[in-house]
């Protein structure tokens, strides 16, 4: 991220990422999160699936250049796309690694740990807004909330270290691992107990 904070593309990525998490935040306290509990594993797993294909449907650029290789035109269609995985994200979060990354493939053809990095900026800022939200409408259980945080914050920073080190083809696949599992475990989680129920009968 060394240097991008100078540059304009990035505001147009973080005002809508953070915008949606405020938004999403705000509707969670207002209705719930079990409007979104169907919809995980499918957006999990097409995230997943356009991450696989990506060398595929996004035209290949191996150099350190991390500037979106996208039109002025479809950058409209890009803001709005980050802002749903923002509001996605403030409003449910399960997955929303996953789903970041795979928005962000269509609008970056670069390295995928460039991708895996800008990832990272915007989830914690649209996280952070979110959070701030939530605390502020006391609805936060700090008895999960304090050991989630420091985890998150230990294995952000393990990662952040181990990410621009490691080769591009591993971290790929460690993304798309992390992908189908997170995808299976939600289909099991939502699907598992009724095929379990109705298999014992």
């Amino acid at each position: 991220m060394e240097g991008v904070f100078s540059r304009g593309w990035l505001w147009l990525l973080l005002i809508p990422s953070v915008l949606g998490g405020l938004i999403g935040a705000l509707l969670l306290s207002r209705t719930g999160n079990r409007n979104f509990i169907q919809l995980v594993p499918w957006l999990v797993l097409v995230a997943t699936i356009i991450i696989v294909l990506r060398p595929i449907l996004v035209r290949r650029d191996e150099s350190g250049n991390v500037h979106p290789d996208i039109t002025v035109a479809l950058w409209p269609i890009a803001i709005a796309g980050i802002f749903l995985v923002g509001l996605y994200g403030g409003y449910f979060g399960s997955g929303i690694g996953i789903l970041m990354i795979g928005a962000l493939s269509f609008i970056s053809r670069g390295d995928i740990r460039h991708v895996v990095a800008l990832n990272n900026f915007l989830t914690l800022c649209m996280r952070g807004a979110a959070i701030l939200v939530l605390v502020l409408q006391g609805d936060v259980n700090w008895n999960y909330g304090v050991p989630m945080a420091m985890g998150g914050l230990v294995g952000g920073y393990v990662g952040g270290m181990v990410s621009p080190r490691a080769n591009r083809a591993v971290v790929r696949s460690i993304v798309i691992a992390i992908g189908f599992a997170a995808s299976a475990y939600y289909f099991w989680k939502l699907y598992g107990p009724a095929v379990v129920q109705a298999g014992a009968e």
